[in-house]
């Protein structure tokens, strides 16, 4: 892991973010000691700028103790469920985040459907992009996927436009979704004799294409390969975020990962960056857990949230009720920790922005 390839991770995580991300709470995540140390270590570094951003951000917290956790996270969970009593700022443009690791089983629809429920609560607009053939995701949103149904293999082959595909999530007003439907898995085939057959979802996902939903975020969930499918997303994205399992496994393959990103940097996508890395399935009472975080903290640096989902027997039921987490059980560790997680992956858009003034 410490061997990989470190060109592909982007320079806007060089500068370390304040300890205070917003939102965000020690007491909703389970990291360790060696995951603390090296907060505490980020925290020395702020900006601020950051600091501007945070105190203004935590403001609703500022009414809390903090000898009482339970009450923090009950605040937050009625936040959830009141969407209009917090909101995130807006980016100042249309961030496009793919969310790839070849790996199954690490969480990258968990991490794509939650973190844009986690947004969208908090008063941002989130379109979701359906890419694995399974269609999990729809699920998780409660949008229709049945065969027949417009969905992104159309959108990739050029029979429908991205607001003709488009539904919105019945949980949110704000999130919406391209699904994905059984036909998408012989997409790869049918794309390999088309022309520019690597930029065809970026050309479905132009500003002109979705002024219609004028979306905050798009996040693509890719499927478990670095096929034509991945390939696309990650050339009409600046931004890959990567979920990574805290188990020895999970580690095997993001150096090809990164490779990969490389190879589509040099000549698809000079703009594309790994901007965030997510700690998932995070169990503290195994030495496991923590080895594997430390060593993807020292490979990363500041491109690993903070935030780290832990294990959740709520996050896997969720999608049983065609619900993410956080519309499942906004009071539970795994929707407060990708609630955590969504603050943070804004507030450094925000900091960036106030950075470039």
């Amino acid at each position: 892991m410490s061997s990989g390839p470190d060109s592909a991770v982007s320079r806007e995580t060089e500068t370390r973010i304040e300890e205070s991300v917003p939102g965000v709470d020690s007491t909703s995540n389970v990291q360790t000691s060696n995951v603390q140390t090296s907060n505490a270590e980020a925290s020395n570094a702020g900006t601020d700028v950051e600091r501007d951003f945070d105190d203004d951000f935590t403001a609703p917290y500022a009414e809390l103790s903090p000898d009482t956790p339970i009450a923090v996270a009950a605040h937050r969970a009625s936040q959830i469920m009141n969407p209009e009593s917090v909101t995130l700022p807006r980016p100042a443009h249309r961030r496009v985040l793919t969310i790839a690791n070849q790996k199954g089983g690490v969480g990258k629809t968990t991490t794509a459907v939650n973190l844009a429920s986690a947004l969208a609560v908090q008063g941002l607009t989130v379109l979701v992009v359906d890419l694995d053939p399974q269609g999990n995701a729809s699920t998780a949103l409660g949008v229709a996927h049945n065969s027949g149904t417009p969905s992104s293999y159309e959108l990739l082959l050029g029979e429908v436009t991205a607001a003709e595909a488009v539904q919105k999530s019945p949980h949110n007003d704000r999130l919406y979704c391209i699904p994905a439907t059984i036909d998408l898995a012989g997409a790869e085939i049918e794309l390999v004799s088309m022309v520019a057959r690597e930029g065809r979802l970026k050309n479905a996902l132009s500003e002109e294409k979705l002024a219609d939903i004028d979306a905050d975020y798009v996040l693509i969930d890719c499927p478990p390969s670095l096929g034509l499918l991945t390939v696309n997303a990650l050339v009409a994205a600046k931004e890959v975020v990567i979920p990574i399992q805290c188990e020895y496994y999970a580690l095997e393959g993001v150096g090809q990962l990164l490779r990969n990103i490389e190879l589509v940097q040099a000549h698809l996508n000079p703009e594309l960056h790994v901007s965030t890395v997510l700690l998932t399935m995070y169990d503290g009472r195994t030495k496991l857990a923590d080895q594997v975080a430390e060593e993807v903290r020292s490979h990363f640096g500041n491109a690993v949230l903070r935030s780290v989902i832990p294990r959740s027997v709520k996050v896997s039921e969720a999608p049983g009720y065609g619900m993410t987490v956080l519309d499942y059980d906004p009071g539970s560790r795994g929707a407060m920790s990708y609630l955590d997680a969504g603050r943070e992956l804004a507030a450094r858009a925000i900091t960036k922005q106030e950075q470039e003034r």
